[in-house]
C-alpha cells in the first residue's frame, strides 16, 4: 500500500512539473561605478531578484579611472556585461563598435516612462534619433549666490544677463568681494556657455565667429577687463578655486551643480542658494552632466538586462541608487519628495532642466573641452588674444 501512494505521488509530481516547467533562470551582467562606500547595489539586487525569481543579477562596481578602458576592451573581447552604467561621452565610439542595442520600443512600452523628467530622453538621443539610452541620475549647472550678501545689498537673484551684471557690480567691494566667480581655467567652458551658448554661439563650423557669439564672448571678458567685477585670479581659477572663494564671500556668485550643494551648506548654511543661470539674449542654456544605463547588443539575455536596467529607473529604486551618487533622481516622483540636497538646490535643478543641454560629440568638441577653449579663455582674459580671435580660433576646431 505504502509504495502504491509513492508511485501515485511520484506520478503526480511528474504530471504537474510537465504542466507547469520551471523557468530557467537567466543571469544578467551589469557595470557600474560608485565611489562611495554606502553602496546600495546588493539591495537593490536583492529586491529585483524577490521579484523576478527567474533572473540573477551579477553586479560589479568597475574603478571609474579603468572604466572605460575595460569596458571597450571587454567589448572587443566578447566577454562585455549584458548591461552597464554609460556616459554620452561615449555613445558615438560604442555606436560606432555596434554595441548598443536600441531600446527606444521597449521605453516606449514601459510604464516608467512617465515618470521620467522632461527632457532626458531627448537630451540621450543618438545622432541617429533612436534611443540607446535610459538616464539614471543627472546634474545641471545653475547659480550659486550668497543670499546674505544679496540681502545686504538689497538685490534679488537674477534672471537676465543685464540683472546679473548690475548685481555683479553692486556687489564688487575689490579686492575683499567680488560680484562673480568665474572658472578660467580648465573645465569652465561650462559656465562660459551659460553667458555664450545662450546667445547662438555653436560648436559647428561657422557657429563661434557670428557676430551674436563674439559679442556675447566680449561681454563676458569685458566684466574681467573693464567691470573687474571676477577676481584677477579667474584665468587659473579652478574648480576648488571658485568654491574656496564662494564659501569665504570673496565672490557674491559662481555656477556649479547640486553636488557642491552639500559642502556649500555645512560651510554656509542659509547664506547660500541657488537659481537656474540668467537668460542673455531672451535664451537660456545650461550644461547637462549625464549617466545612463545600456544594455549592449552582444548580450544573449536583452529582455532580463531591460528589466533591471528599468527597474533601476523607476521610483524609489531610482532615490535609493542616487543616494550613493549624490547626482538627482531622474524620476518626477522622485525629485518630488527628495531628500538627499536642500530643497532649493532641488528646485534650481529641476527647473534648469528644460533648458539643458548637451556639446555635439566630436573629436572637435573634444579638444574644446580638454585642452584648447582653457587656453583660449585664459589669452583673452589677460589680453593677449581680442574676443574675434579667440572664437576665430575655436572655430578651426570645427572647420569642415
Amino acid at each position: 500500500m505504502k509504495l502504491l501512494r509513492k508511485l501515485a505521488l511520484g506520478a503526480a509530481m511528474a504530471a504537474s512539473l510537465a504542466l507547469n516547467p520551471a523557468r530557467a533562470t537567466e543571469t544578467v551582467r551589469f557595470w557600474y561605478h560608485f565611489d562611495n562606500p554606502a553602496n546600495p547595489m546588493s539591495d537593490l539586487v536583492a529586491k529585483f531578484e524577490k521579484a523576478n525569481p527567474d533572473i540573477k543579477i551579477e553586479a560589479e562596481n568597475v574603478p571609474w579611472n579603468s572604466y572605460y578602458d575595460n569596458l571597450y576592451t571587454a567589448l572587443v573581447g566578447g566577454n562585455a556585461p549584458d548591461a552597464a552604467m554609460v556616459k554620452l561621452f561615449a555613445q558615438p565610439r560604442l555606436l560606432e563598435m555596434g554595441a548598443l542595442e536600441p531600446i527606444g520600443d521597449r521605453i516606449n512600452a514601459w510604464q516608467g516612462k512617465a515618470d521620467l523628467l522632461d527632457n532626458l530622453l531627448e537630451l540621450n538621443k543618438g545622432a541617429d534619433g533612436q534611443q540607446y539610452y535610459l538616464p539614471i541620475q543627472y546634474v545641471v549647472l545653475y547659480l550659486y549666490y550668497r543670499a546674505d550678501l544679496f540681502e545686504a545689498a538689497g538685490l534679488k537673484p537674477p534672471t537676465t544677463c543685464e540683472d546679473f551684471r548690475e548685481a555683479a557690480i553692486k556687489l564688487t567691494k575689490a579686492p575683499d568681494t567680488y560680484g562673480f566667480g568665474l572658472r578660467g581655467g580648465k573645465g569652465g567652458w561650462d559656465q562660459w556657455g551659460a553667458f555664450v551658448f545662450s546667445k547662438g554661439a555653436e560648436l559647428k563650423p561657422g557657429g563661434l565667429t557670428t557676430p551674436e557669439a563674439v559679442a556675447a564672448n566680449q561681454w563676458l571678458i569685458d566684466l574681467f577687463q573693464k567691470d573687474k567685477v571676477i577676481p584677477p585670479s579667474a584665468p587659473n581659477d579652478g574648480f576648488q578655486e571658485i568654491i574656496a572663494a564662494f564659501k569665504t564671500g570673496k565672490t557674491a556668485m559662481t555656477i556649479h551643480h547640486i553636488g557642491s550643494s552639500k559642502d556649500l551648506v555645512a560651510a554656509l548654511g542659509d547664506k547660500v542658494s541657488a537659481v537656474p543661470v540668467p537668460k542673455c539674449g531672451g535664451k537660456q542654456w545650461t550644461s547637462y552632466g549625464d549617466e545612463s544605463l545600456a544594455v549592449f547588443s552582444s548580450s544573449s539575455v536583452k529582455d532580463a538586462s531591460w528589466k533591471w536596467i528599468s527597474f533601476l529607473a523607476e521610483g524609489e529604486n531610482n532615490v535609493a541608487f542616487n543616494t550613493a551618487t549624490g547626482q538627482m533622481t531622474v524620476t518626477k516622483s522622485g525629485a518630488a519628495d527628495w531628500k538627499l540636497h536642500e530643497r532649493r538646490f532641488v528646485d534650481a535643478t529641476v527647473q534648469s532642466l528644460p533648458f539643458a543641454h548637451v556639446l555635439p560629440q566630436s573629436s572637435g568638441t573634444s579638444e574644446f573641452v580638454n585642452t584648447a577653449w582653457q587656453t583660449a579663455m585664459q589669452q583673452a582674459l589677460t589680453g593677449q588674444t581680442t574676443s574675434q580671435q579667440m572664437m576665430e580660433q575655436l572655430n578651426t576646431l570645427f572647420a569642415e
